[in-house]
């Protein structure tokens, strides 16, 4: 039996072994499918009576706990009875209110970017999973498990292992001109365990104030408010963060300089040195975000803040998940002298280490130039995407669209110039099979309306053929929305007649 059951002396035993039994399926200790001993063998090891674990299974069985098929013996029930479905699908912690405060909040630390399922997905923040280099991976994989001995396989390294971050290093330095070595470099899963080690070391205490663009990336303020911070929208305009419009009381920032989220402008120079500068004179730190900063089709990108940090308050944080895939979960920080520890520790306490195999067999790709290859591959076929979209857009939707300027990424985001409802829009592209993205959604209190076209993931014949299908289903959506109009208009006109 997978559970202890102690009947008393005193009662029916046949009722306190229907109740055990009962609240031990509920409870999910007997788990759905699960195979129970024979009659014989509840009797002999409760010992009762055969026949009382015979009647305790029939009661069971009547009540829809268990089932019993010839030649499979009895099994718990896949599903609970009806009576039973409301009363255990709210954990006792949500209902006790035992939950922190800053989960049960307005920010939403579930937050994340789903997948859009259509024939012609504009996805945001998917890059090109076709083409990830899948032969040049198993040779390093294989390679790398071809020389792995047993004590390099368990190395409870929180950091990092040590050769990946020597790659990282010299990768960051060639790609972006960040300027570190590899101790200061802190491996995590992904950008997003990032975000959440961060939140955990620099948010001292509860309602610290931390400002973020708006429009800016969710998942970042998911991640400081879950860990109690009040968070605070900065505005955005073509030349980055409103540095003057920040906090006097700020003491974390978060940014993306190179490719502002969702926006796509970049942060001027001059915006670059006031927040450095606000950042050493206000003793704050500085997150900066370069999600996808590889990728850049005109002019050479502006050196990272991080190597304009000269009083080390900035953490910068990058990720393999545009330039390779988003499934190896594998990013870094780059961080100042004084927090490494402290990073690695809350490191330890989440999740131990990342996969070592994943860290070495991307290792290699870095180390014998694979990845530069790649990303080189992908830059040539991502602009002629960029390029397409804009001319198509610039051509066929200026009457709904107005296309912001942006040198980098793997999306184009527009801005509304139609009265037209931004979410009736997208539901009229969803229903000719073109999935977008609403720019609203991205804002705390900054009023944007617009559309977001990603182009990571998908080729330029379904780009041509998904905006040609846009349009047709804007153009026929554009008189139907104007004739509602016009009979708004009528009804609300005044008694005399006159408009």
């Amino acid at each position: 039996m997978p559970l202890s059951i102690e009947l008393s002396s005193q009662g029916p035993r046949l009722l306190e072994l229907h109740r055990q039994l009962r609240t031990a399926i509920v409870d999910g200790r007997l788990r759905p499918g699960l195979r129970l001993p024979s009659t014989r063998t509840l009797a002999r090891v409760c010992g009762i009576g055969r026949n009382t674990a015979v009647a305790a299974y029939d009661l069971l069985r009547s009540e829809g706990y268990i089932s019993s098929k010839r030649g499979s013996g009895t099994l718990v029930s896949t599903t609970l009875p009806k009576s039973l479905r409301r009363s255990v699908a709210t954990p006792r912690s949500v209902k006790d209110g035992r939950l922190a405060a800053s989960w049960r909040g307005k920010a939403d630390p579930t937050w994340r970017l789903d997948f859009i399922p259509a024939r012609f997905s504009f996805a945001l923040g998917v890059p090109d999973l076709k083409r990830f280099p899948v032969d040049v991976w198993r040779r390093a994989s294989n390679k790398v498990l071809r020389s792995m001995r047993a004590p390099t396989i368990i190395g409870w390294e929180s950091q990092g292992r040590a050769a990946f971050r020597q790659s990282i290093a010299h990768y960051v330095s060639f790609a972006r001109a960040v300027a570190c070595n590899p101790d200061d470099i802190v491996v995590t899963a992904g950008a997003q365990q990032a975000f959440g080690l961060l939140a955990r070391v620099l948010v001292p205490s509860a309602r610290s104030s931390v400002a973020v663009e708006d429009p800016g990336y969710p998942p970042i303020r998911a991640a400081f408010a879950a860990a109690g911070a009040r968070i605070v929208g900065v505005p955005v305009d073509d030349s980055g963060l409103l540095t003057h419009r920040l906090p006097r009381n700020a003491r974390v920032i978060c940014v993306t300089p190179s490719h502002q989220f969702p926006l796509g402008c970049v942060m001027s120079t001059e915006r670059r040195a006031r927040l450095i500068e606000f950042a050493q004179t206000r003793g704050a730190v500085v997150i900066e975000d370069d999600y996808d900063g590889e990728f850049r089709f005109t002019d050479r990108p502006l050196d990272a803040l991080q190597t304009l940090d000269q009083s080390e308050c900035v953490f910068y944080v990058g990720t393999f998940s545009k330039s390779l895939s988003p499934a190896l979960r594998l990013g870094y920080i780059v961080a100042p002298p004084w927090a490494r520890s402290a990073l690695v520790a809350a490191k330890r306490l989440a999740d131990t280490e990342c996969c070592t195999l994943t860290q070495d067999t991307l290792n290699v790709l870095i180390r014998d130039g694979h990845l530069a290859r790649h990303v080189r591959q992908l830059q040539h076929e991502y602009q002629q995407r960029r390029s397409i979209l804009l001319e198509i857009l610039h051509r066929d939707f200026a009457q709904w669209l107005d296309p912001m300027a942006s040198a980098a990424g793997l999306h184009v985001a527009t801005v509304l110039k139609s009265p037209f409802d931004e979410g009736s829009l997208i539901a009229e592209a969803f229903k000719v099979g073109v999935g977008l993205t609403a720019l609203s959604k991205f804002a705390i209190q900054a009023d944007y309306r617009g559309v977001i076209f990603g182009y990571g993931n998908i080729e330029i014949p379904d780009i041509v053929e998904g905006l040609a299908h846009l349009r047709n289903a804007w153009a026929s959506y554009a008189p139907r929305k104007r004739k509602h109009l016009i009979k708004s208009t009528s009804r609300r006109a005044p008694i005399d007649g006159r408009r």
